[in-house]
């Protein structure tokens, strides 16, 4: 039961960081700035790398976010565990010998 708690912490801070990333990148237009040569490169390994370094993280923590989902939707499918899910329950209890049905009285009818 921790472990799907550490889970899910793990979970929530893989989305966090992963919304940090994706609002970090820069958008596909760019701004002016990068439309003359003035914008500052976000390359990891120089200018002729084909990823930057924001695209990397963000392609491990998407990757991350799926892995994550599927394992806790596995987890949490099964249902909550039990520490007496092993034991056999108690035994029932011996029910009273059933009494025999006894009529009803009926009042009394008045003489006609």
């Amino acid at each position: 039961m921790i472990l799907y708690y550490l889970l899910t912490t793990a979970y929530v801070l893989v989305c966090l960081v992963l919304l940090l990333v994706i609002l970090l990148q820069q958008g596909k237009g760019g701004d002016m700035a990068s439309a003359f040569g003035g914008g500052s490169s976000q390359t990891a390994f120089g200018a002729r790398g084909g990823a930057t370094l924001l695209s990397r993280v963000t392609t491990v923590f998407a990757v991350l976010f799926m892995l994550g989902a599927l394992v806790l939707a596995i987890i949490g499918q099964r249902g909550p565990g039990s520490m007496m899910s092993g034991t056999p329950g108690p035994a029932p209890a011996k029910q009273a010998p059933a009494q025999p049905a006894t009529p009803k009285p009926q009042p009394p009818t008045p003489p006609k």
